[in-house]
């Protein structure tokens, strides 16, 4: 998968910072032997390594995407549905989730269910 957007090295160190924080808060959300996986695969893959991308409004209440992307993962956060107000995020990891993309799923399972996207 072709990663996009300003890669990590550009970005100054107060930025890369939050760039890793905002990663640890995805991976935090995982079972303590899962999260430190992930955190571990994140920074072997090397920080500079790693691509942030940004799509839509930069006001709240807007629709936006944003995706994090390293060598071996890639977060998707979408809000892109009622007015920017319906989140949908995933965390894909390259060597493990037999290459699937679930946020696709979700919507094609979602069509004609009422789930409003």
């Amino acid at each position: 998968m072709e990663a996009k957007g300003i890669g990590a090295e550009k970005l100054n160190d107060a930025q890369r910072a939050q760039l890793v924080k905002l990663i640890g808060v995805y991976a935090d959300n995982f079972e303590p032997g899962i999260k430190e996986a992930r955190k571990n695969r994140v920074q072997e893959g090397g920080i500079a390594n790693i691509r942030f991308g940004w799509a839509g409004a930069t006001e709240r209440g807007r629709p936006h995407y944003y995706r994090i992307q390293g060598p071996s993962f890639l977060i998707e956060y979408d809000s892109s549905q009622n007015n920017g107000n319906h989140i949908h995020t995933v965390w894909r990891d390259f060597t493990g989730d037999f290459g699937r993309d679930l946020l696709r799923e979700h919507y094609t399972r979602a069509q004609g269910t009422g789930h409003k996207h």
